[in-house]
């Protein structure tokens, strides 16, 4: 075959939006065929929910408390999937013999986790709207919300800074080899407490409500909760507007260390020849 007749090769934004197509391609295809992990993705969180649900009625609290954990029931699945599907997944990429593959490709590892990451988000954002639709039916939750579009700007920016520190922390628990299984389970129920995910996070103290705040899912669910429910604002941390600031600037700042990261473990690849076990 001549030179002339060879197929041309995609390169800058072409080759990074099919990569990014390519590898939310089988996370969406994935949820489809395999209905069983839809089932228990979202029977799972349903329990949790309905156990703070009927312990809130028991005392008696206020019905908001209920609203608040509907919606922070349905945002454990946005926090797993980055758990499990995006911080951990170089790590398992790498057990499956992927990882070098992605490496000498040459698509951007950021396109990767891109890909993961919106396929992921779709996937996940069909778990939390029937978590939801459960919750305002029976247990009769109502919204109010009083800013549609200011609520959908805070959701995406929550979006954006938290797979931002998942792709910031895959390649940390790539590097950190088979201990990225136990930091899983590690932080997977401390994040829950910390982010207030059954709960308003100001019930913490000011400082330790701050420094839960590094984490997206904090002010995002605070920022919602008081954007969706009547008296959500009595029981926000901070305002709003403060809230959507430092969300934009956490989404800044974890895509920016995702990007250094990345870059720092594929010049570590390429210098050593690996980037776990043996490693001196």
């Amino acid at each position: 075959m001549a030179l002339t007749d060879r197929v041309p090769k995609n390169t800058g934004l072409k080759l990074y939006l099919q990569t990014v197509i390519g590898r939310a391609y089988p996370r969406v295809v994935g949820l489809l065929r395999e209905k069983s992990w839809f089932f228990f993705d979202i029977l799972l969180p349903v329990m949790s929910v309905s156990a703070y649900v009927f312990v809130y009625r028991a005392i008696q609290a206020p019905e908001i408390y209920i609203g608040f954990v509907v919606m922070g029931g349905a945002m454990t699945a946005f926090w797993l999937n980055i758990l499990w599907s995006m911080s951990s997944q170089m790590y398992w990429e790498k057990e499956m013999g992927n990882l070098a593959l992605y490496i000498m490709a040459p698509n951007s590892m950021m396109a990767v986790l891109l890909g993961m990451a919106l396929g992921g988000l779709f996937a996940t954002a069909q778990r939390a709207l029937v978590i939801t639709l459960f919750g305002m039916f029976a247990f009769n939750v109502g919204f109010e919300i009083s800013n549609y579009l200011l609520l959908f700007a805070v959701f995406m920016l929550t979006m954006v800074a938290l797979y931002g520190l998942g792709m910031m922390s895959s390649s940390l628990f790539l590097l950190l080899s088979r201990e990225a299984w136990h930091m899983a389970n590690l932080a997977q129920e401390p994040i829950y407490l910390a982010s207030g995910f059954y709960f308003p996070i100001k019930s913490f103290n000011f400082w330790i409500a701050a420094g839960a705040s590094l984490i997206p899912l904090t002010l995002g669910l605070d920022a919602m909760r008081q954007l969706a429910f009547p008296g959500g604002v009595e029981l926000g941390f901070v305002d709003v507007r403060i809230e959507v600031a430092i969300l934009a600037a956490l989404s800044v700042i974890f895509l920016l260390g995702a990007r250094t990261l990345l870059r720092h473990m594929e010049k570590l690849a390429i210098a050593e020849g690996r980037l776990t076990e043996s490693r001196r």
